[in-house]
């Protein structure tokens, strides 16, 4: 019988499943009590996280006897990958499992910001009616999806995006332009160049690495349709945010909505005061109801599998 640690929030039936065959201390606060966590470290057999928990450095080191580290999520930044192989420490993520959520939010929240009329409840209460000039909003059909990064959660946002009518292009570097994936989904290859200059909504999938950090910089937005929105639900240090909120306050881009942040939680007086059009959520593309469910069942099922 191993000894489970969860430390964020796990979905009850999945925590359940895995008390029937092991001892599970669930304690979501752990991730913000590290003196707790690391006290409790050394008897893990398993540890199961989010994205909050950093498996790395003192608490890595704590885990002395652990084999398994579940990652309720699918990006991997908070773990120190390559210092858990050399521990023997297999590292499973829950891939696939929250794209729906991901893929949704893009398209609904890519949406919403080409109608650009979501804004308006402040003035409405106050008795104000600010119809001409909420009457320039865009449809989404006909206009050009531009997806960098085509893995899973892509691919899923490109199918929905066709529902709508939409133009779908992808630019992935690990990709060749030929790759088939492109065409079983319908979508055309492009540069990264090109996918700037002719999407209306730009969505970011890649992870942070070397090769991503502050891919989206100042010149690149400078690159992108006046008008065009940018949506970030892979993780905040692929855009340059101090560059992105000089864009939008200089009229230079459409809007934005960014779900992830270089510093999070996101500071309290932040460069993004005063940006127009502009959508900021919590880390929670990824986080639904069902998507939880889904996620907290893999996690669960393949950590039975890995003590098995």
């Amino acid at each position: 019988m191993a000894n489970i640690l969860i430390t964020e929030f796990m979905d009850e039936p999945a925590v359940a499943l895995l008390k029937q065959a092991h001892t599970v201390n669930y304690q979501p606060t752990w991730v913000d009590e590290p003196a707790a966590l690391l006290q409790a470290a050394p008897q893990a057999d398993v540890l199961i996280v989010r994205n909050k928990t950093q498996v790395r450095g003192e608490l890595l080191q704590a885990l002395s006897r652990c084999k398994v580290v579940g990652r309720l999520g699918v990006g991997l930044d908070n773990i120190d990958v390559p210092g858990c192989a050399s521990r023997g420490m297999t590292v499973i993520p829950a891939t696939g499992a929250n794209a729906l959520s991901v893929a949704e939010y893009v398209v609904s929240t890519g949406m919403v910001l080409l109608r650009g009329a979501y804004h308006a409840q402040a003035a409405m209460v106050q008795g104000r009616w600010p119809r001409p000039a909420l009457s320039q909003g865009r449809e989404v059909h006909g206009k050009t999806l531009g997806l960098i990064g085509f893995g899973s959660i892509g691919q899923l946002t490109a199918k929905l995006a066709h529902g709508l009518g939409m133009r779908v292009i992808a630019h992935d570097a690990l990709l060749q332009a030929q790759d088939p994936v492109f065409k079983t989904h319908g979508v055309q290859s492009c540069s990264l160049d090109d996918v700037l200059a002719q999407s209306d909504i730009v969505s970011l999938h890649v992870p942070l690495v070397d090769s991503t950090r502050h891919l989206i910089n100042a010149t690149r937005l400078a690159a992108m349709k006046r008008d065009a929105v940018l949506i970030n639900t892979a993780r905040g240090g692929v855009v340059d945010e101090a560059a992105l909120a000089h864009a939008l306050r200089a009229g230079q881009l459409g809007g934005a909505a960014l779900d992830v942040f270089e510093d999070e939680p996101l500071p309290a007086t932040t460069v993004f005061d005063g940006c127009a059009n502009l959508i900021l959520t919590p880390h929670i593309a990824g986080v639904t109801v069902e998507s939880n469910e889904r996620v907290s069942e893999m996690i669960a099922h393949k950590v039975l599998e890995a003590l098995s």
